[in-house]
C-alpha cells in the first residue's frame, strides 16, 4: 500500500530486528510537529520542540525499541547524536533531521547499534510502496500491522505512517506520526492545520487512558505541488489523520473490536469530543464491548462524569441501528443490541439534545490479553 511515497519528494527505508528497528524518511520543505503534554516527556522530543521552530525538515530518523525516555541530559546528547548519525548516513546537516523514539522507558539508547543500522539503511531509501511498509514496520512495537493511509486530489497528495497500540491517550497528536504533502504551505498555515487535524482525530483515539512520554506528529510539506487551497489540504490531512487514528483504535492491545463513539447535541464541538472521549476510556464500557453485553447504561453512566451539561432524561442513544433510548425513554430490545455488537466494530450514537456540538472517538475493547502482553512488557 502506497502512503507517504504517494507524495512527490519522499523517500523512505527500514530495517527491523527483533524489537529493534529503525527507520529513515527524506523529504525537504516546510514543516510543523505537535508533541506530547506528559511531563515526563522523551528525549527526542525535547530536542525537537527546539529544533522545529526553524520550521522545515529535510529527513526524520525513527527508533523502536528503546523510547530514550527519562534518560536525562545523556538522553538528550543522545537524541542529537542519533541526528548527526542520521545526518552523516544521508550526507545532511544534523539540524535538518528530525529524530523520534518509541519503546522502552528509562534505558539509554545503542547508538553503536543504530549507527549500523543508519548505515545500511541509508542506501535502501526508495520512493516505493514496499520502501515506505518497511519504514512502517521498523518503528512498530506492539502494534499487529503497519498503518499508512493516502488521500490524492486532482492536484496535490497526503500520506501519512504511524505506530501506536498502547499508551494511547494522546493529548495532542499521536505516537508516532509522520505525514507529507507535496503541497506547497506557509510554515504557521501548516502547524495550525496539523494542530487542528490532530485535535480531531488522534487526540480522540483512546485505548487504555495513558498518554505516552514519546508522542510526536510531525508533517513536512516539500512544496512540489505548488500552492493549494488551504481549506482542501487542511480537509485532506485531517481525512489521513482520521484514517491512521482508527487503525490505531483498532489495533489496540489485545483488542478484538473498534469502538466508535459519536456524540451529536452537545453545547458544542469540544464537549462532544469530550464525552465521546470519556465514553471510549471507560474500562466498564470496554468490557461489556468485549463480552458482546448490551449494558448500554454504562455509556449513559460515562458521559454523565465528562464535566459536560446535559439533561440525561433528554437523551437518545442507539448501537449501530438498533434504538436504546429515544429522547430519554428506555426502548432496548436486549436480544438485537447484543447482535449489534457482534461484529468487529461497535458503534454508539449518543444524542445529548443539549446543542449542536458533534464529535466522535475511537477506542477498542478491554481483553484479557491487553493485559498479558503489559504485564510482562520488560521482561
Amino acid at each position: 500500500m502506497k502512503s507517504i511515497c504517494g507524495v512527490e519528494g519522499v523517500s523512505a527505508a527500514g530495517i527491523k530486528e527483533g524489537k529493534y528497528g529503525l527507520a529513515l524518511i527524506r523529504a525537504s520543505g516546510t514543516a510543523a510537529g505537535v508533541f506530547t503534554t506528559n511531563r515526563a516527556r522523551a528525549a527526542p522530543v525535547e530536542v525537537m520542540m527546539e529544533r522545529m521552530r526553524r520550521g522545515t525538515l529535510d529527513a526524520v530518523v525513527v527508533n523502536s525499541g528503546c523510547a530514550n525516555a527519562y534518560t536525562g541530559e545523556r538522553g538528550y546528547r543522545d537524541a542529537v547524536e542519533m541526528c548527526e548519525i542520521a545526518g552523516g548516513a544521508l550526507g545532511l546537516d544534523a539540524e535538518s533531521v528530525g529524530v523520534a523514539s518509541t519503546g522502552v522507558i528509562g534505558r539509554y539508547l545503542n547508538l553503536p547499534l543504530i549507527t549500523d543500522q543508519c548505515g545500511r539503511v541509508a542506501p535502501l531509501l526508495a520512493h516505493s510502496a514496499d520502501a515506505e511498509d518497511a519504514a512502517a514496520r521498523a518503528i512498530m512495537t506492539t502494534d499487529t500491522f503497519p498503518k499508512h493511509a493516502l488521500v490524492e486530489t486532482e492536484t496535490f497528495a497526503v500520506g501519512g505512517i504511524t505506530k501506536g497500540s498502547g499508551m494511547i491517550a494522546p493529548n495532542m497528536g499521536t505516537m508516532l506520526a509522520f505525514l507529507y504533502t507535496d503541497a506547497e504551505v506557509e510554515g504557521p498555515v501548516l502547524q495550525d492545520i496539523l494542530r487542528t487535524a490532530t485535535r480531531r482525530s488522534f487526540n480522540r483515539v483512546v485505548v487504555d487512558g495513558d498518554t505516552s512520554t514519546n508522542d510526536v506528529a510531525f508533517c513536512t510539506a516539500t512544496g512540489a505541488a505548488g500552492k493549494v487551497d488551504r481549506a482542501e489540504l487542511a480537509t485532506a490531512i485531517e481525512a489521513v489523520c482520521r484514517d491512521l487514528a482508527v487503525q490505531i483504535a483498532r489495533d489496540g492491545e489485545g483488542a478484538t473490536k473498534l469502538l466508535e463513539v459519536t456524540v451529536r447535541g452537545a453545547p458544542d464541538e469540544d464537549a462532544a469530543a469530550e464525552v465521546a472521549r470519556t465514553v471510549v476510556a471507560s474500562p466498564l464500557v470496554k468490557t461489556a464491548i468485549y463480552g458482546e453485553d448490551p449494558n448500554w447504561g454504562r455509556v449513559v453512566a460515562a458521559a454523565g462524569r465528562a464535566g459536560v451539561a446535559f439533561d440525561p432524561y433528554a437523551v437518545s442513544l442507539s448501537v449501530g441501528d438498533t434504538p436504546l433510548v429515544l429522547r430519554g425513554e428506555i426502548v432496548a430490545d436486549l436480544v438485537q443490541a447484543k447482535a449489534a455488537m457482534r461484529g468487529s466494530t461497535v458503534a454508539f450514537d449518543l444524542d445529548l439534545a443539549a446543542g449542536d456540538g458533534l464529535a466522535t472517538a475511537w477506542g477498542c475493547d478491554l481483553t484479557e490479553k491487553y493485559v498479558e502482553i503489559n504485564g510482562k512488557y520488560t521482561t
